[in-house]
């Protein structure tokens, strides 16, 4: 009788060692800078939060301050874990967030460099962690709809068409993590504005407010100190959601639009 040998299917992958240079900064007044540490033994299938986590069990363990991180969902939904890695927004991969980084997208002894968004708007509260409330502060300047619309209508009563529906739900899908601010070298908002501003300027329910929304939302970014657009795309290619920059083109067209309207029509 024949045997076939059949490779050990519960054989662990190699583990990785890599060197990490972290930012490490106490606070928004701290000048900050880059330390470095070994993370030994990493298992390819974890995820880079999970890494991050190994690391600090190590750094508890000999009585040093752990390295802080946001973090909340760890399933890519809610955009807290904004890390720049090795240059770039949420690392290598693309239209996915930093939760969703699997540590085999590196190599055995590289060397990764972890730093916090870059932007005077979102000021490090403890390093990697930034204080991200201008996009909350620019949300409640006029994201919303705040007129009765009365209770919820079945959905085939109010015609949308499909494409409309479509272009609006994508632009919904946005969850605010400011990577298109950590992306752009003015370090705009434009892309998140855009997107909050679209996906309530194309349905019905925001059809009313919808000029006194993109003025209030643009005049708030302004004044949380967000750059211009540098029409470069960076912010389109580095968002987990692939939100399309068509969007900021239908911002500016709803902005300048709402121009010709006198301010009591507006309000």
């Amino acid at each position: 009788m024949s045997h076939i040998s059949h490779p050990n299917t519960n054989k662990m992958s190699a583990h990785m060692n890599l060197t990490l240079k972290v930012w490490r900064q106490k606070n928004a007044n701290d000048k900050g800078g880059f330390v470095t540490y070994k993370a030994a033994d990493i298992s390819p299938d974890m995820s880079f939060l999970e890494m991050l986590d190994v690391v600090n069990e190590g750094l508890i363990k000999k009585g040093e301050d752990p390295i802080h991180f946001d973090h909340d969902c760890r399933e890519g939904i809610c955009g807290m874990c904004s890390l720049y890695i090795n240059g770039r927004a949420h690392g290598p991969k693309r239209a996915i967030t930093t939760c969703q980084l699997h540590m085999r997208s590196f190599s055995d002894g590289e060397t990764i460099t972890i730093e916090p968004w870059r932007a005077a708007a979102f000021p490090v509260v403890k390093d990697l962690a930034v204080n991200r409330q201008a996009f909350d502060r620019i949300q409640q300047s006029g994201g919303y709809v705040s007129i009765n619309t009365g209770g919820v209508p079945d959905a085939n009563e109010i015609p949308i068409p499909k494409f409309i529906a479509d272009e609006a739900f994508n632009s919904a899908t946005c969850i605010g993590c400011g990577a298109c601010v950590a992306a752009c070298k003015n370090a705009s908002a434009m892309l998140f504005v855009s997107a909050k501003v679209s996906q309530l300027a194309l349905l019905p329910q925001g059809q009313q407010e919808r000029y006194q929304r993109v003025q209030a939302m643009v005049a708030q970014m302004d004044e949380e100190g967000f750059g211009n657009c540098t029409n470069t795309g960076a912010c389109e290619a580095e968002c987990p959601k692939e939100i399309s920059i068509t969007n900021i083109a239908r911002m500016n067209r709803e902005y300048f639009t709402s121009k010709f309207f006198k301010e009591e029509e507006i309000h």
